[in-house]
């Protein structure tokens, strides 16, 4: 039997998301691992890094092969696959602004583009950098795109907390087209290649042949349940959950009965409409109102799924996007809201609940990047 092949990877982002993703494919003992660690660098140059996963157990003193601060100090070698796993906020940096020293000289002149796997939310957030490929002339963008679900939250900035599950799902990047069918056979093998370094490091792999109707299903709950967290500043269950019934429970928030049936009046049926206004916009994208595809009845499946994760006594999920409005740290609203608002607009559709909620975002984040500024 032939030895497997040692990628060299690189990764690009390690928090929450990407030090899950950094010791998975490590793990995996497929790949050569370089971690591009910015803000946490010394922290985790100085300690390793501290895991607490139900999945993959209390890990303390880890570090990935090579540890770098920056992506031009990377920018030493080739790789394989260079995976990104940093919130994607181009209001504050474009993937290829962070991505230049692999986009000019020396390394466009030494080394062959390797394919990069985005692990990020939202929409289109492939295509800047597939533009910044096509603009180098040396052929077809390689990309692989993913719809990531994941439970892990950074502690501190070298301390992670994982619950027990990590699943991808893979697809290949084609820009502008949203309703391919199969794979080529060179695509399967690029997808089937990544999956298995990931499927060997401990992640569940799910390969499709074309995964932007997998990111958009995925970014409907963003839109409507993580925008209404962090524009209310309130967790879910302060539209879902009764007050406690026994008085040995305490727990907040919850839904008090003193105005409860203006929120089943006004603010779920608002959310139901949010999220109507999404499908409409998936149908006219080209994803078919199938079983496989975007069901209209989506819609209902999403607010009851969140509703039974809310209504009990020990929800205590946060939101992402709420917990960087309390961290003072910018929220993806382009990604997941804006471009779904262009999205809208460029087809002719309206969507003014939609658009309501990008537009009061858009005020949570001009502030916090004002901040941000003044900090400096």
């Amino acid at each position: 039997m032939a030895t497997p092949r040692v990628h060299d990877v690189l990764l690009v982002g390690l928090g929450a998301v990407g030090a899950i993703y950094a010791l998975i494919l490590k793990r995996s003992g497929l790949a050569r691992v370089t971690v591009v660690a910015r803000s946490n660098y010394d922290a985790v140059h100085n300690h390793g890094f501290h895991f607490k996963s139900r999945k993959y157990g209390e890990i303390t003193g880890w570090r990935p092969d090579r540890l770098v601060r920056s992506v031009a100090e990377a920018a030493d070698r080739p790789y394989s696959y260079v995976f990104l796993t940093t919130k994607a906020i181009p209001e504050r940096m474009t993937t290829p602004h962070l991505f230049n020293p692999f986009l000019s000289s020396p390394y466009v002149d030494t080394y062959a583009q390797p394919t990069y796997v985005f692990l990020q939310n939202g929409l289109n957030v492939e295509a800047d950098l597939y533009h910044a490929l096509i603009n180098l002339g040396k052929g077809k963008p390689s990309i692989v795109s993913t719809a990531v679900w994941i439970g892990s939250n950074l502690l501190e900035p070298n301390v992670v907390e994982h619950n027990h599950f990590d699943k991808v799902t893979l697809g290949v990047y084609r820009h502008n087209d949203f309703t391919a069918e199969t794979n080529t056979p060179a695509e399967a093998a690029l997808l089937e290649d990544v999956g298995s370094i990931l499927r060997a490091g401990g992640s569940t792999i799910t390969i499709v042949p074309e995964v932007q109707r997998m990111k958009f299903s995925k970014n409907l709950w963003n839109v409507s349940f993580s925008s209404l967290a962090a524009l209310t500043s309130y967790r879910l269950p302060a539209i879902f959950r009764a007050p406690p019934s026994d008085p040995s429970v305490s727990y907040t928030p919850y839904v008090s009965p003193t105005t409860a049936d203006l929120i089943t009046k006004y603010t779920i049926p608002n959310i139901r409409s949010a999220l109507q206004e999404l499908i409409v916009l998936g149908h006219a994208i080209g994803y078919p109102d199938t079983p496989n595809g975007l069901p209209s009845s989506i819609v209902d499946t999403v607010i009851e799924n969140t509703r039974k994760l809310h209504i009990v006594p020990e929800s205590t999920h946060k939101p992402s996007m709420l917990l960087d409005v309390e961290k003072g740290q910018p929220i993806e609203v382009e990604v997941i809201i804006g471009e779904a608002v262009r999205m809208a607009r460029a087809r002719g559709i309206e969507m003014p609940r939609v658009e309501m909620l990008y537009a009061l975002l858009l005020v949570v984040q001009n502030q916090i990047l004002r901040k941000l500024e003044e900090s400096k």
